[in-house]
């Protein structure tokens, strides 16, 4: 007998079956709903100005006007890259 065996008493084959199907059918669930979690990427005013090509003086605006939402840790800022592509608005064609 191997080591790891697990031996399944009163249980029929159609039950075995049943609880695999059952099992492959949350695994198939899961997998459709799965969305891997992407790190939060932060960008200074300089990455910022120069992904938007505009100035700092402009990030700095944008910022106090609240169409940006700024993050600091001492006296450095960031900018979640993410947020940042929210902000930007679709003109209409």
């Amino acid at each position: 007998m191997h080591k790891n065996a697990t031996l399944i008493h009163d249980v029929s084959y159609e039950e075995l079956i049943s609880l695999f199907e059952g099992l492959q059918n949350q695994i198939t669930e899961l997998k459709q709903k799965f969305e891997p979690k992407t790190p939060t990427e932060y960008l200074t005013r300089n990455e910022l100005a120069e992904l938007l090509k505009c100035d700092i003086s402009t990030i700095h605006n944008w910022t106090k006007k609240g169409k940006l939402i700024s993050y600091g840790i001492g006296n450095r800022v960031y900018y979640k890259r993410n947020e940042v592509e929210k902000a930007l608005l679709r003109f209409n064609q």
